[in-house]
């Protein structure tokens, strides 16, 4: 199995789960945050900021390893999605105000979304070759960041963050 081979199959496994932590959810258990078990009391990130923000980082960072625009930009998705942010964020170091405004109406549009990000991402995966897998794409690493490594560290970024939606998902079957 070529590198790409190996990309390819990690991609594709992505979007099934994210279908599975969204699946069924209305608008206010997509929104729901369970409150955090440490003395703050602050409340954890929802299902919707959890698809959202993974589906943004995949969007983010494979169009800028390509040099594409992103998806979110030049597709509409930041209108459809209509969020009360900067049009370029992706959430990373939002606060605890910045993930209740990423509210959504279905879980679909959520899917919609990574569907599209994940068609675009493949068709950029599989055709890398070993030489463009050890293109440096980032020198502000040490050592510096080849597209290799920033596309495991997508992958790995995606599967936590569904995982945690899932999880949460549990917790809402299990409140019900």
């Amino acid at each position: 199995m070529s590198g790409s081979d190996v990309l390819v199959e990690a991609f594709g496994r992505i979007p099934d789960a994210v279908s599975r932590a969204v699946d069924g959810l209305d608008a206010g258990q997509l929104a729901y945050r369970p409150t955090l078990g440490d003395s703050s009391g602050s409340p954890g990130n929802s299902v919707a900021w959890l698809i959202w923000h993974l589906t943004r980082v995949q969007d983010n960072h494979l169009a800028d390893a390509a040099d594409r625009d992103e998806l979110w930009l030049a597709d509409g998705w930041a209108e459809k999605f209509g969020l009360n942010l900067p049009r370029e964020d992706t959430g990373y170091g939002h606060t605890s105000d910045d993930v209740d405004k990423v509210r959504v109406d279905s879980a679909e549009l959520l899917v919609e979304y990574h569907r599209a990000v994940h068609v675009r991402s493949m068709k950029f995966v599989e055709g890398l070759s070993e030489t463009d897998l050890d293109r440096i794409i980032d020198t502000s690493w040490d050592p510096p960041v080849t597209l290799r490594v920033r596309l495991v560290s997508v992958i790995e970024d995606c599967l936590q963050h569904a995982g945690q939606a899932a999880y949460l998902r549990g917790l809402l079957a299990r409140a019900g």
